[in-house]
């Protein structure tokens, strides 16, 4: 289960990110929040932190920087809604004036599908961004209405329904073969990280 154990899966820091970005964590989401209006969007920034933090535990990469990338990811949003070819290249050229770190800023340009997808970091981070999607909508139709209550196995089953959350694509969830995982093994790390923050999730 990685290096630091299912414990830390979705508790980020508040430190500094890594080399090559002036931005903190805390600095970071107050910027985001500066950009996006949107709760429902913002809720989905932090989930996608959190499973990219819990992976990079997993794949022993640095928690920082993957969080980074996954809080960040779509803060040109609501500026690109009307013109999606511009989605992920704002932000990046937004984060790359800020000093943040290239492969940040790259990660954030290739989820959008703008630019090959080449770094471990890329590749987690696309498959990473309907998976948590995916987890939300199991949770609001579960019994229990509760992410705390939500077993792999459950989320898997939905999966399997194509009409289910049709909006997150199975073909882009399943490419996390490409990290070297199997698909229960993808969606329970990511189902653990946002459990551990359901509370900011509002499930």
């Amino acid at each position: 289960m990685g290096r630091r154990g299912q414990e830390s899966y979705g508790r980020p820091d508040h430190g500094r990110i890594g080399r090559g970005s002036d931005l903190d964590r805390q600095e970071a989401l107050d910027f985001v929040r500066s950009k996006v209006k949107n709760d429902r969007l913002i809720k989905h920034m932090l989930a996608v932190e959190a499973v990219m933090r819990a992976l990079a535990d997993r794949l022993g990469e640095d928690a920082g920087r993957w969080g980074l990338a996954g809080l960040v990811h779509d803060l040109d949003y609501d500026e690109t809604v009307k013109d999606p070819e511009r989605h992920g290249r704002v932000g990046a050229e937004c984060l790359r004036g800020m000093g943040v770190a290239e492969d940040i800023a790259r990660a954030v340009e290739s989820h959008a599908g703008h630019i090959p997808r080449e770094s471990l970091m890329d590749k987690t981070l696309y498959a990473v961004d309907p998976l948590t999607g995916l987890i939300v909508a199991a949770a609001l139709m579960h019994p229990s209405k509760s992410l705390g209550e939500v077993t792999t196995e459950f989320v898997l089953n939905r999966f399997k329904e194509k009409r289910f959350a049709a909006g997150a694509d199975r073909g882009q969830i399943k490419l996390c073969a490409d990290l070297g995982l199997e698909l229960e093994e993808f969606v329970d790390i990511g189902l653990r990280a946002m459990q551990g923050i359901s509370s900011e999730l509002g499930l």
